[in-house]
C-alpha cells in the first residue's frame, strides 16, 4: 500500500518548463509522469509555454494556500526564479526542485541528485528537510519593483554575460555537450572587452559604506555559484540568513580574466580588485546605469539596487 495515500496524504503540484535545457525539460517530465502514474500518486501539473507562465501558475496555486501540498519545479534556475517570484507566500514555503536546465546552479549548490527518478524520490519521500534562504532585490531608487531570487542577483559584467547567454542559440547546444561553463567563460571574454565600469558605493546593513571608482560588477549571493558553476562566493551558505557580496572594481578590464578563471575552477580567492563582504542587506548605487540580473534573468539597467536576505523560509526535502 502506498504510504502517500490516506486522509493526510500531501498533494503534489508540478510546474514544468518543457523547453528548459533545449527540450530536456520535456524528457525529464515524461519520466516523472510515468513514475507518478505507475505508483498511483495523485498530482496536478502545469506545463508552461512562454516566459512568465510559471510565475502566473505559482501565484494561482499558492494564493489560496491549499494544504497539505508540495510545489515541485521541473526546469532550470530561471523557472525556479519565476515560481518563487510569483508564489504568494504564507510563511514557510514547501518547494521541490528537479533540475532540467543547462546551468543548474541551484541543484549544484543544494547537492540535488542528477538522476531524475532518484531526485523525484528525494522530493516525495524526504528523510529530512532543509530550510533555505532566499533574496529580495528592489530595483530603482524608489524601490517600486521587487524580484525574489534563490541563487544570486547583481549588476555589471556578470549581468551582461547573462543577457548575452540567454540571447545565444549556442547556449543549449553547448549545455547538452557538457560545455556550458566553457561557453560562459568564452562569452565572458567577449563581454570583458566592452564591459562598462562606474563609480559607486555599497551600504552594508545600513551602517558600513564602501566606495569604489571602477565597479565592473557586484553580485549578491544566497548560494556560492552562478552562471552555470562560476563560484564567486565560496563561503556563501544558503541557510545562514546572510548574503555574500562580491565586488570587482578595477580600471583594467584584464583583471576580469583571473577572476573568471578562479571562479571557474571553484578556487576564488582575494586578489587586487576583488573584495568580499557579508551582510543581511545591501544598498548599491552606481553613477552610470549598469545591466542587472536576477538568477541569470536580465532585468534591464539600473543605478540603484537593494538586496535583502530572507532567512530560512523555504522548506525543501533532501
Amino acid at each position: 500500500m502506498d504510504e502517500r495515500k490516506g486522509p493526510y496524504a500531501p498533494m503534489y503540484y508540478f510546474i514544468v518548463n518543457p523547453s528548459a535545457g533545449s527540450g530536456r525539460g520535456r524528457r525529464v517530465w515524461k519520466a516523472i509522469a510515468c513514475y507518478m502514474d505507475l505508483h498511483n500518486i495523485e498530482y496536478e501539473a502545469v506545463l508552461t509555454g512562454s516566459v512568465g507562465d510559471a510565475r502566473i501558475a505559482a501565484r494561482e496555486l499558492t494564493e489560496k494556500k491549499r494544504q497539505p501540498g508540495l510545489l515541485i519545479v521541473v526546469g532550470g534556475s530561471g523557472t525556479v526564479n519565476e515560481v518563487l517570484d510569483g508564489a504568494v507566500l504564507h510563511g514557510i514555503f514547501d518547494l521541490g526542485y528537479i533540475p532540467a536546465g543547462t546551468g543548474n546552479d541551484l541543484s549544484r549548490c543544494l547537492h540535488i541528485p542528477k538522476r531524475t527518478i532518484r531526485c523525484l524520490k528525494k522530493q516525495l519521500y524526504p528523510r529530512h528537510f532543509s530550510m533555505v534562504d532566499y533574496g529580495v532585490l528592489s530595483l530603482g531608487s524608489s524601490e517600486i519593483s521587487h524580484r525574489r531570487f534563490m541563487v544570486s542577483a547583481g549588476m555589471g559584467f556578470d549581468a551582461a554575460v547573462c543577457c548575452a547567454a540567454s540571447a545565444s542559440r549556442l547556449r543549449g547546444i553547448m549545455g547538452r555537450l557538457g560545455l556550458g561553463k566553457l561557453f560562459c567563460f568564452l562569452l565572458g571574454l567577449c563581454q570583458a572587452a566592452g564591459c562598462r565600469s562606474s563609480r559607486g558605493y555599497i551600504l552594508l546593513d545600513g551602517v558600513k559604506k564602501v566606495e569604489f571608482n571602477h565597479i565592473l560588477f557586484i553580485s549578491c549571493h544566497i548560494q556560492p555559484s552562478e552562471g552555470g558553476g562560476f563560484v564567486f562566493a565560496p563561503r556563501a551558505d544558503g541557510s545562514d540568513g546572510r548574503m555574500n557580496v562580491c565586488v570587482v572594481s578595477h580600471s583594467s578590464r584584464k583583471r576580469l580574466i583571473p577572476v573568471m578563471l578562479q571562479a571557474l575552477t571553484g578556487r576564488f580567492k582575494k586578489h587586487k580588485g576583488a573584495r568580499m563582504f557579508e551582510c543581511r542587506e545591501v544598498s548599491i548605487h552606481t553613477d552610470a546605469p549598469l545591466p542587472v540580473h536576477v538568477d541569470g534573468e536580465f532585468c534591464g539597467t539600473q543605478t540603484d539596487l537593494r538586496a535583502e536576505c530572507i532567512s530560512r523560509q523555504i522548506r525543501m526535502g533532501i
